[in-house]
């Protein structure tokens, strides 16, 4: 849906039209040639297994990894695993990537690197509060992640304040003591339970509940 050909031409693909307001912010209508389904009549009369492309994208995750599955799709099913595996079930498979959090849009990346397999260079990811909006179920889903991508020679480094995640760390840097000008100050640095002990940290009494 967003090369010429099989795309909806009205609405470029978008499965809606957006309206320019001088002072207010744009509205945005749904396609009336393609109802929002963003492809060309002839493109969604081609079915697999009683579903369109339209159906199909708009499937989560989850849901397209049973189809698929279920129809014996593996090859399918191995590339939209390690979405899953970071967290990322619910997304739907045709969503659009501005509508993604900052969070998800990570995981989205680290997925790509887990696809990828084995690679003689090794990389240092940096993440940015990755646990944001995440489930603690999902959450086990994406500490499972980092040890994949550690195995094979990876590090990783996290910018994150959730605790289930800052407790799994080999090493944690703390720093404090508050936030903004009063912050940025190195308060305590060593593993989990070395941070954990530390009477300045304001994360240690925290952090002791949770090891």
């Amino acid at each position: 849906f967003n090369v010429d050909g099989g795309r909806c031409e009205n609405c470029k693909g978008e499965g809606e039209v957006t309206i320019e307001m001088q002072f207010m912010a744009d509205v945005h209508l749904e396609c009336e040639v393609c109802k929002g389904k963003r492809f060309k009549k002839e493109v969604l009369e081609v079915t697999f297994e009683n579903k369109n492309i339209d159906d199909i994208l708009n499937m989560t995750i989850d849901d397209a990894i049973a189809f698929f599955k279920e129809n014996k799709q593996d090859k399918i099913t191995r590339k939209l695993k390690p979405l899953q595996d970071v967290g990322l079930g619910y997304v739907t498979l045709g969503q659009s990537s501005s509508t993604l959090s900052g969070g998800e849009a990570q995981r989205i990346k680290l997925a790509s690197f887990l696809v990828k397999g084995t690679s003689k260079e090794k990389n240092l990811f940096i993440f940015d509060e990755p646990t944001t909006g995440l489930h603690f179920h999902d959450i086990q889903k994406l500490l499972t992640s980092f040890q994949a991508l550690i195995k094979k020679g990876h590090s990783i480094l996290v910018v994150e304040h959730n605790l289930d995640l800052i407790k799994c760390a080999d090493h944690v840097i703390d720093l404090g003591l508050e936030g903004g000008e009063n912050g940025g100050y190195l308060i305590a640095s060593g593993t989990p339970e070395e941070v954990a002990k530390n009477k300045k940290s304001y994360t240690a009494p925290y952090l002791k509940d949770k090891l």
